[in-house]
């Protein structure tokens, strides 16, 4: 081929470093957004913490970030956080997969239901005490080690049996299961020993079953169990001696697929029990907890710090900024004023170092800037949402009207790539608890009258009308579909069946007493 050269005209969108920036600080979450604020901190001289004297002023959560800087400082460039390749608009809900392992069948027929879109701790429940609580005793930052420890140091245990009790405090996971068996833990304790002097790792392996007796006889009662049925029998066993534990100890221990599936004519002949022994024995089972460290997880995983707060405000509601989660920054005046010297000093001569600081500067001014033009959008994309959900904010979540990011970005003149930025991991304390701000947004079901009805209003009847429901008879997908028929809302059977599993409500089967 022969070369030749060509030209061509066009046009493209490039993105300032300024704008890249005011971008990525957008989507960041509230954690992330300290963190790189601590980083910039760190970098770069010119910026620095606000130094915050008395009490806090409760009116800085409707005030912007205030900066401190020179009057005779350059001017720059504001940003925009427009551009962008748009993003999935649409809030989506994690549906659940029921019947995945042993311990999720059991829990989705005998566990409360978690309000979807609420962060909310779980709670526990202890044997023979169920307002007893772990943590009230050892306090929230303790974690489950720590606190099997605590009572190890209580007890008369010989070196070894304390040691072997120690290592498998370490072997257990977040929920207080033992994750490896005690062969592969003696191996880890001793490479190549089980080859090397079989009868030396005998010992060993029976040096960890007597420490494993030891640590299952420690509080949470069911910690150290290798898996769900053993967890649960070890509860029941800390139970006085009677029929029904008796025959919960049986089904744990062979039967609790059958009791998971509510199957009473096959728990009858696999038990031997009539029907009122085995709601005995259902109702001992039900109050256990099938994972004995969820008390201990940290407290810090399950608490979220809102971004904005909703108040109320005369006959509506108002949106305010959480001062708490605003970094307090500003331009170091000292080194600004130095720098302007300097610069005007070496006016006319060549100065790298000097025009390395000054950019070092205007960096500074740039990520003032995009921190107060963040907490900008995120307060006015919030102020919209809580006026087209008002009705949500006095009646609940079954008053939701349908909402899509586009009508928020109309409405404030952005692109809905903005909102999706905005909307994702930044969160909204109001009166009903702690939600995300995708919470709010969801797709239109048509009615009988010609409207439409939120998605979430329809989740919040559906769970309505399943927590009426006759346990002996509960309702299927198709029966709420017709209910919901009835009341002028046409959802689909595979609709409710989608709406059922976000709310994490078990099947009509699983929902059944005994």
């Amino acid at each position: 081929m022969k070369p030749s050269l060509q030209f061509r005209l066009s046009q493209h969108l490039a993105l300032t470093p300024q704008l890249q920036q005011s971008i990525r600080l957008l989507q960041l979450s509230t954690l992330e957004l300290h963190q790189e604020v601590d980083h910039m901190l760190e970098q770069n001289p010119f910026l620095e913490v606000e130094e915050e004297y008395g009490a806090p002023d409760p009116g800085l959560a409707e005030r912007p970030i205030e900066r401190s800087t020179s009057s005779s400082e350059a001017e720059h460039e504001s940003a925009g956080v427009e551009g962008g390749d748009a993003e999935p608009a649409a809030a989506t809900v994690d549906n659940m997969e029921f019947g995945a392992t042993e311990r999720e069948d059991w829990e989705n027929g005998t566990e409360h239901e978690d309000f979807d879109g609420i962060r909310e701790t779980p709670a526990s429940r202890q044997i023979g005490d169920e307002d007893s609580d772990p943590l009230e005793r050892t306090g929230v930052s303790e974690s489950l080690q720590e606190y099997l420890r605590v009572q190890l140091r209580g007890m008369r245990l010989s070196p070894a049996d304390a040691a072997a009790v120690d290592m498998l405090i370490d072997s257990l996971d977040e929920d207080g299961y033992l994750s490896d068996p005690l062969e592969e833990i003696a191996q880890q304790l001793a490479p190549g020993l089980a080859e090397a002097d079989p009868d030396a790792f005998d010992d060993v392996l029976s040096q960890l079953r007597c420490g494993l007796r030891w640590l299952q006889s420690l509080e949470p009662v069911g910690v150290g169990a290798a898996n769900l049925s053993e967890c649960l029998i070890l509860q029941l066993k800390a139970f006085p001696r009677s029929e029904a534990q008796a025959i919960a100890i049986l089904i744990c221990k062979s039967h609790l697929d059958l009791l998971a599936k509510r199957d009473i004519k096959k728990l009858t002949a696999a038990t031997g029990a009539d029907e009122a022994l085995l709601k005995e024995a259902q109702a001992l089972i039900v109050g256990l907890e099938p994972k004995p460290g969820r008390p201990f997880a940290k407290a810090e995983a399950n608490i979220v710090t809102p971004d904005v707060i909703v108040q109320k405000s005369g006959r509506g509601w108002k949106v305010v900024l959480n001062p708490d989660v605003m970094p307090k920054l500003r331009i170091n005046d000292l080194y600004a004023q130095a720098l302007k010297q300097h610069r005007g000093a070496s006016r006319g001569q060549g100065d790298g170092g000097g025009q390395a600081l000054a950019s070092r500067l205007q960096e500074a001014r740039w990520f003032v800037k995009n921190i107060q033009q963040r907490f900008d959008t995120i307060l006015r994309v919030s102020q919209a949402i809580v006026e087209r959900q008002k009705n949500f904010f006095t009646h609940g979540e079954i008053a939701m009207k349908p909402l899509v990011l586009r009508e928020i970005a109309d409405e404030l003149g952005l692109h809905e790539s903005t909102i999706s930025r905005v909307t994702t991991a930044k969160y909204m304390a109001s009166p009903f608890g702690t939600f995300e701000l995708k919470y709010f947004f969801g797709s239109s079901l048509n009615t009988e009258a010609g409207g439409n009805a939120s998605s979430t209003a329809v989740r919040a009847l559906i769970k309505q009308l399943i927590a009426a429901e006759d346990q002996k008879k509960p309702l299927s997908d198709s029966q709420l579909s017709q209910m919901l028929e009835e009341q002028g809302i046409q959802v689909a059977r595979r609709t409710v069946a989608k709406y059922r599993e976000a709310l994490r409500i078990a099947p009509a089967n699983l929902r059944r007493a005994l």
